[in-house]
C-alpha cells in the first residue's frame, strides 16, 4: 500500500494545482480581456489539451512505464504555471492561453493516476486503491482554495501571480514523489500481445456502462461547477465566498473516496452508480432553489458527493472490463470523450450564464441526467460484472 500512498500524494498535488486553477483562471480571464465571452477561453483550453494529451500519454506509458509518463507530465505543468504567472506580469491574455495549454496537458497525464492505483495492488483490492488514490483530491479540498486565497496577492502589482508560482511549485512535488512510486513492470508478452480492437472491446455492455456513467458525472459536474463562479461574482458573492463553496464542491467530490471503495464492494458497482446520479439530480433541484450562499454551498457540495459514486465506480468496472494488453486503448478512448465533452461544458458555461443564468443552466441538465440514468438502468440489466 506505499505504492498506493504515493499516489494518493500525487492526486492531492495535482488536484490541488487544479483547484487553484478553477478558483481563478475564469476571473482571470475575464480581467485580461475586452470580451466577456471570452472569459472562461483559457479555462476550456485545459480539457482541449487534456483531450489532445490522453491518447499520446497512455501509448507513451504503454511503452516506458507508467513513472515516466506521470513524470512528464508533471514538467509540463511546472512550464505552465511559469507562463501563466508571466502572463499575469505582461497582462497577456494570448500568453494566459499558452500557459493554460501546458496546465491541460498536465491532466491528460495526471488522469490514469486512478487506474495506476488498480495496478499496484492485486486484484481483489482494485476498488478500495482507486478509491483511495482518488483521495487525495480532499487534500485539494483544504489547501487548494486556501492558496488561490492567500496567494492572490502575495506578488505585485497584479493580482494572482503568486497562484501561479504556486501551481509550478505543486507540480514540482508531484515530480519528486513520483519518482520513489514502484510500478509493476509489464512481462513481455503483455507488451507483445496487442489485445483486442477497440470496436470490438466497446460493444461490451459493461464498457458501455462504464463510459455513460463517467461521461454523465463529469458533463454535469464541469458545466455546473466552472458557471458557479460566475454565477456567484453576478450575484455580488465574494471572491472568498466563492473559494468556500469550490472547497466544500472538491471535499463533497473527494473525502468520501476513502469509503467508497468500501461501498462498492458492499452493495455493487451498479447500485453504488444509480445513488450516484440520483445526488447529481438532488444538486440540480438544490441549485434550483435561489442564488443565495446557502444553496450554492448545499448544491455544488451534493454535486461533489454524486460525481464521486458515480466516477469511481464508472472506473472500476471500466478497469474490470478489459486486459492489460488493451488498457491503452481503452482508457484513452474513455478519457478522451470525457474532456471532449469537458471542453463544450468548459467553454460553455460562460456564454450560458451569460446568457441564461444560473437557473437556466441547471434546468438544462436535467434531460442530460434523467436520459443517461434511463440508459444506465437498461445496461445495467445485461451486464454481469457488477459486483
Amino acid at each position: 500500500m506505499k505504492n498506493v500512498g504515493l499516489l494518493f500524494l500525487c492526486e492531492a498535488w495535482t488536484r490541488t494545482s487544479s483547484i487553484v486553477v478553477l478558483s481563478s483562471m475564469a476571473l482571470i480571464g475575464r480581467a485580461l480581456t475586452s470580451t466577456p465571452a471570452l472569459a472562461t477561453l483559457p479555462l476550456a483550453i485545459i480539457p482541449i489539451t487534456t483531450l489532445l494529451c490522453t491518447v499520446p500519454a497512455a501509448q507513451l506509458m504503454q511503452r516506458n512505464g507508467r513513472r515516466i509518463g506521470f513524470a512528464s507530465g508533471a514538467c509540463l505543468g511546472i512550464i505552465g504555471g511559469c507562463l501563466c504567472a508571466l502572463a499575469l506580469w505582461l497582462q497577456n491574455f494570448l500568453l494566459l492561453c499558452i500557459g493554460a495549454s501546458f496546465i491541460g496537458a498536465v491532466n491528460g497525464f495526471a488522469t490514469y493516476y486512478r487506474f495506476a492505483g488498480g495496478e499496484v495492488v492485486p486484484q481483489a483490492l482494485r476498488s478500495k486503491a482507486i478509491s483511495i488514490v482518488m483521495a487525495g483530491g480532499i487534500i485539494a479540498a483544504f489547501i487548494g482554495s486556501n492558496i488561490a486565497t492567500i496567494s492572490r496577492d502575495m506578488i505585485g502589482p497584479h493580482l494572482f501571480i503568486g497562484t501561479y508560482i504556486a501551481v509550478a511549485l505543486l507540480q514540482t512535488l508531484v515530480l519528486l514523489t513520483i519518482v520513489w512510486v514502484k510500478f509493476p513492470k509489464p512481462s513481455s508478452a503483455t507488451l507483445l500481445k496487442k489485445g483486442r480492437p477497440l470496436n470490438v472491446v466497446a460493444r461490451q455492455p459493461e464498457v458501455i456502462l462504464a463510459v455513460v456513467g463517467a461521461v454523465t458525472s463529469w458533463f454535469v459536474m464541469s458545466l455546473l461547477m466552472n458557471a458557479t463562479p460566475l454565477s456567484m461574482d453576478r450575484h455580488m458573492h465574494s471572491f472568498d465566498d466563492t473559494a468556500w463553496v469550490i472547497q466544500w464542491h472538491v471535499l463533497g467530490m473527494f473525502a468520501p473516496a476513502f469509503f467508497t471503495g468500501h461501498i462498492i464492494n458492499r452493495f455493487g458497482i451498479t447500485k453504488v452508480m444509480a445513488a450516484g446520479i440520483l445526488i447529481i439530480f438532488a444538486s440540480v433541484l438544490t441549485n434550483l432553489g435561489g442564488t443565495q450562499l446557502n444553496y450554492y454551498l448545499i448544491g455544488l457540495t451534493l454535486l461533489g458527493l454524486g460525481w464521486n459514486f458515480l466516477f469511481i465506480a464508472s472506473t472500476t468496472l471500466l478497469a474490470k472490463s478489459h486486459s492489460p494488453a488493451e488498457k491503452a486503448s481503452v482508457q484513452s478512448a474513455n478519457d478522451g470523450l470525457i474532456y471532449g465533452l469537458l471542453i463544450i461544458t468548459t467553454f460553455g458555461s460562460g456564454p450560458l450564464e451569460q446568457a441564461l443564468g444560473w437557473y437556466n443552466i441547471n434546468l438544462l441538465t436535467i434531460p442530460v441526467i434523467m436520459g443517461s440514468g434511463l440508459i444506465m438502468f437498461l445496461l445495467s440489466r445485461k451486464t454481469k460484472s457488477t459486483n
